[in-house]
């Protein structure tokens, strides 16, 4: 895939590794740490400490984590009463980590229908597409570049009452190297520095970088399997017993190394192959990404949150536009409703390649 085509769940993990996906799927509430994120690993270790404000405080409680990334469906932990990031800022509209991005009305989207019909001749068709457009390959000391635009959805308490707010669309810039140990990440509603912050491994604690389903580097991707069959099967292996239920934590993989990552171009026919396997999956004719381009879209259902996940796609040439997730049945969490239509995350792709040095951009190349 080229710079305009383009994120889980545990490989042989070790012990440190297993906590932290399961610290990010099921934060405790109060104080926490929500800290830094891989961006191909799509973990998150973004820190937020509770603080306590001088103006009325707000708490937020995110609905998905604000990478794409380690996709426990968050609103189905918001529903079961864990707080999946809990952050107080001041006058409910930024302060803290995050603030740099303003706040507003929920998003909310026309809800696509959802047929059955032509699934596997459209994973088909993006699979060839996928696999007839080349990408520049990575080199050691290279780093891969993915920006995107993104926004994300959270019940927001100013003096005990909540309502439903979302993030302004903002731009997001990853850098990370081939083998997942350094990387740079720029996001308003991540850090408030505008210089962003360092992904490299070892971080401060020392935690080591150890390359998986969960935390991919290039590297690590390129000695997948490319059959979809043996693919799909360690994929379903190595993330047992996390997520709703087996078949939407597959689906919800596949979908984070679609996103934001850089699988090698012989493994995205693969991964779409795979998705086909998968039951539930659907074909939603007209969806949006983050930056308003239509397109069609393969999509799941999280029957326990109600929520569909989307990866969406240029009608014409397939090429990978971005994913959201919107709600599609009503609910009702922290005694807010969420209506169908809600927009619950949304992203879309705009530059995709290969850089020769951290935080360059393409524009910056040669």
């Amino acid at each position: 895939m080229n710079a305009n085509t383009p994120r889980q769940n545990p490989a042989e993990r070790d012990e440190s590794a297993e906590l932290l996906s399961r610290t990010a799927r099921d934060l405790p509430s109060g104080r926490h740490e929500f800290h830094r994120e891989r961006l191909m690993a799509q973990i998150h270790d973004m820190q937020r400490e509770e603080r306590t404000a001088t103006a009325a405080p707000a708490k937020v409680r995110r609905f998905r984590l604000p990478r794409p990334a380690i996709a426990l469906p968050a609103l189905a932990a918001a529903l079961a009463g864990i707080v999946v990031a809990g952050v107080t800022v001041s006058g409910g509209s930024g302060g803290g980590k995050g603030g740099g991005v303003a706040t507003g009305p929920a998003l909310t989207t026309q809800l696509g229908a959802a047929t059955t019909k032509g699934v596997p001749q459209l994973l088909d068709q993006i699979s060839l597409a996928a696999a007839d457009v080349s990408q520049p390959a990575v080199k050691p000391g290279q780093y891969i570049y993915i920006e995107s635009k993104t926004a994300d959805t959270f019940v927001k308490t100013v003096d005990d009452k909540s309502s439903l707010a979302s993030h302004a669309l903002h731009n997001r810039q990853v850098w990370m190297s081939p083998d997942g140990a350094k990387g740079w990440l720029i996001d308003p509603a991540v850090n408030d520095s505008p210089e962003g912050e360092t992904l490299s491994l070892p971080d401060e604690k020392g935690n080591p970088y150890k390359a998986s389903l969960n935390a991919p580097s290039y590297d690590y991707l390129a000695k997948l399997t490319t059959d979809p069959d043996a693919l799909l099967a360690k994929i379903y292996k190595e993330t047992k017993g996390h997520g709703n239920s087996p078949d939407q934590e597959a689906f919800t993989t596949i979908g984070d190394l679609v996103g934001e990552s850089y699988p090698p171009a012989d493994l995205y026919p693969a991964l779409f192959k795979a998705a086909e396997k998968i039951p539930g999956v659907v074909v939603v004719n007209d969806a949006v990404d983050a930056v308003g381009r239509h397109g069609v879209a393969v999509a799941r259902l999280d029957e326990t949150s109600g929520a569909r996940d989307e990866w969406i796609f240029d009608k014409e040439t397939h090429v990978f536009l971005g994913e959201r997730t919107v709600q599609v049945r009503k609910v009702t969490s922290e005694g807010v409703v969420i209506k169908p239509g809600t927009v619950l995350y949304t992203s879309a792709i705009t530059n995709r390649t290969v850089v020769d040095a951290m935080k360059q951009t393409p524009s910056q190349a040669g």
